[in-house]
């Protein structure tokens, strides 16, 4: 429907006539005097009558002019019909690891060989676009933890910044409890359901608090972590001797992880493939459901500019006559 943001504006409409009526008239201007010897020469109709004929047109377009600048003051909008638009009221965090064991390729996708990271953002995007409704945000960390990405309703951006992520561009080395800590106090002031997840495939070898302070602070303040341990047991590596098999995930720490996970209200998931790290993001969206709180939103697209630039465009008009009755015309 049409609505006028501010309707009491037009109670200037009549602002012109009640000047004109109140103010007092301005003294006419003294003319010049010409003394001629002989006044049949002249044209005593040809200026009045172009000015006359002038006039109306004149007073016509500077009427229409202010009314297009009332009804522009006035702030036309059209208001478009009410669109449910569920909320959860849902605060995630993400925080990946980024350090150097993260690029050990022992995931495939569609038959081709990646390292952990790839999978990792491969499997993310799907679980990130499905958030609607959710504020998120995205931790980075291996040596040090940052936050690449504040809670936000933009999940496109948050994709985005999660595929530009590289192994080894926040150190080499994997602080866990510098993520939770970090964590912490970016949704300590949230009201809504605060949850992290956080995946790594190795154990804490730097930062300034340990894992399990930093989860006992999180319990405290209420935020439930979900811990995921990536990496396969098992892969083969050429090597001088022939085919080797090796465990490449010797070094996770899932003991801390689970009680990461334990201490905080929140599981322990262990990813061996991508199609394991995939069900995990399945199984997260059944542990934190949704909430059925919905919004009502009406979109409202301003109108305003309309009348307000066909008013400029009566004042250009005015202007040009102006210029062009005082030239005596073309």
């Amino acid at each position: 429907m049409f609505e006028l943001q501010w309707p009491w504006a037009l109670l200037m409409l009549p602002l012109p006539w009640v000047l004109r009526w109140l103010l007092p008239a301005a003294d006419p201007a003294p003319q010049a005097a010409l003394r001629v010897p002989v006044i049949d020469d002249f044209d005593h109709d040809g200026g009045s009558a172009g000015m006359a004929s002038l006039r109306p047109w004149t007073l016509l377009l500077l009427i229409v002019g202010w009314l297009l600048l009332v009804l522009a003051t006035a702030r036309p909008q059209w208001v478009g019909e009410q669109l449910q638009i569920p909320v959860s009221g849902r605060d995630l965090m993400l925080a990946v690891d980024l350090s150097g064991s993260m690029q050990v390729e022992d995931f495939s996708i569609n038959g081709r060989t990646v390292n952990r990271l790839t999978a990792t953002k491969h499997v993310a995007q799907d679980f990130i676009r499905a958030r609607q409704g959710d504020r998120i945000g995205l931790i980075l960390f291996g040596r040090r933890a940052y936050l690449q990405t504040p809670l936000t309703f933009d999940l496109q951006t948050v994709n985005t910044l999660l595929l530009e992520s590289a192994i080894g561009l926040a150190g080499k080395e994997t602080a866990i409890g510098d993520a939770i800590g970090l964590a912490v106090k970016r949704l300590q002031d949230s009201d809504g359901n605060r949850v992290l997840i956080l995946l790594t495939d190795g154990a804490n070898t730097a930062g300034e608090i340990t894992p399990l302070k930093a989860a006992q602070l999180a319990a405290e303040k209420g935020l439930r972590i979900y811990t995921i341990g990536i990496g396969a047991d098992e892969m083969i590596r050429n090597s001088f001797f022939g085919k080797q098999r090796i465990n490449p995930s010797q070094e996770l720490d899932e003991e801390t992880l689970t009680a990461i996970a334990d201490q905080t209200g929140g599981q322990y998931f262990r990813a061996r493939d991508t199609r394991q790290l995939a069900d995990i993001y399945r199984r997260l969206d059944q542990l934190e459901p949704v909430e059925v709180e919905t919004q009502t939103l009406r979109p409202v697209r301003s109108l305003y500019i309309w009348p307000l630039a066909a008013a400029v465009l009566l004042g250009m008009l005015l202007a040009a006559a102006n210029v062009i009755g005082r030239r005596g015309g073309p």
